[in-house]
C-alpha cells in the first residue's frame, strides 16, 4: 500500500504512540484524521506537529465510549476527504493495579468498554468505507497482557479487566478479517512494555521501584523496553509490505513472553 493519496483514521492519537502513528502516516503522504477525548492539554502540540507534516488532517474529539457518537465520527472524516483507507484502533484503557489499586466493577467496566467495545464500533462504522476502498486495512492494538495476565514481573501492571480485553481482541481481528475479506487486511500488533504504553512516559512505570523495572527488562530476551519508533515501524511493514498478512497478531514485546531466563546446555541423555 502506497500511502500518497490515502486516508487513515487514528483513535488515541493525541500523545504517545497514536500520535507517532499519525505524525509517520501524515509525513508518508496520507491524509489523516487523529481522534482524541482525554488529555486536551496535549492538543497544542498535537496540531503544531500535524500542521508541520501535512496540509492534510483533521483533529476530532470524540468519546468513544459512547457507541452513538461513532458513526458521526467516522462520517466526518468521509466527509472531510471523501475516503477511508486505513483504521488504526488504537483506543484502550490499560489501567495499572499499581496506580488503581484493587478494581471494583465500575474499573472493570471502563476497561471493557474502552479497550474492547469501542474498537468494535469504530470497526462496524468504518467497514463499509474501507471496503469501498478496494485496498483497506486495520490495524489492532493489544497488549501482551492477553497472553500474561497479571503474572510475575507483570503482577503490577495488568489489570484482570484489560487482560480479558486483550484476549477478546484477537478474536476479533480473526472474525473481522473473514468479514472484510479480500477487500481489507485486518490485522493485530501485540504491544510488550513500550513507551508511553506500559512502559518509561507513563505514570504507572514511573511507581514502579528500580528492581520491579529491571525485573521487566530482564524477563524481556532483548533485554530492553520498546520505543514509539519500534511500534512505527511495524505500522508501516503491515501497511506497506505486508500485502498477504490478514487475521495475523504481530507480538511486539521484545520476547517477554518467551521469557528472559538463560538457555541451558543440551543435557548428554542417558543413552
Amino acid at each position: 500500500m502506497e500511502m500518497t493519496g490515502k486516508v487513515a483514521l487514528v483513535l488515541g492519537g493525541i500523545k504517545g504512540i497514536g500520535k507517532a502513528i499519525a505524525l509517520a502516516l501524515a509525513k508518508a503522504g496520507a491524509a489523516v484524521a487523529v481522534n482524541y477525548f482525554d488529555w486536551e492539554d496535549e492538543l497544542t502540540a498535537l496540531t503544531s506537529e500535524m500542521a508541520a507534516a501535512s496540509e492534510d488532517y483533521l483533529i476530532l474529539r470524540t468519546d468513544l465510549r459512547k457507541p452513538d457518537s461513532i458513526p458521526g465520527m467516522v462520517q466526518a472524516v468521509v466527509e472531510r476527504f471523501g475516503r477511508l483507507d486505513v483504521l488504526v484502533n488504537n483506543i484502550e484503557r490499560g489501567g495499572w493495579p499499581i496506580v488503581h489499586g484493587p478494581y471494583g466493577i465500575d474499573q472493570w467496566d471502563l476497561e471493557i468498554e474502552t479497550t474492547l467495545r469501542a474498537k468494535r464500533w469504530v470497526f462496524a462504522a468504518a467497514l463499509p468505507f474501507l471496503m469501498a476502498s478496494g485496498d483497506g486495512a486495520v490495524i489492532n492494538f493489544s497488549s501482551i497482557a492477553a497472553v500474561v495476565g497479571r503474572s510475575g514481573a507483570a503482577v503490577p501492571v495488568f489489570n484482570d479487566g484489560y487482560a480479558a480485553a486483550c484476549r477478546a481482541i484477537s478474536l476479533l481481528t480473526e472474525t473481522w478479517a473473514r468479514e472484510a475479506a479480500p477487500m481489507v487486511r485486518v490485522n493485530e500488533i501485540m504491544l510488550g512494555f513500550v513507551e508511553t504504553r506500559h512502559g518509561p512516559g507513563t505514570r504507572g512505570w514511573g511507581l514502579l521501584s528500580e528492581a520491579q523495572k529491571q525485573a521487566i527488562r530482564d524477563h524481556t530476551l532483548l533485554g530492553r523496553t520498546g520505543t514509539t519508533e519500534d511500534v512505527v515501524k511495524a505500522v508501516m511493514f503491515i501497511l506497506r509490505a505486508a500485502d498477504f498478512m490478514t487475521g495475523s497478531v504481530l507480538r511486539l514485546d521484545g520476547g517477554y513472553v518467551l521469557g528472559g531466563d538463560p538457555m541451558q546446555p543440551m543435557p548428554k541423555g542417558v543413552l
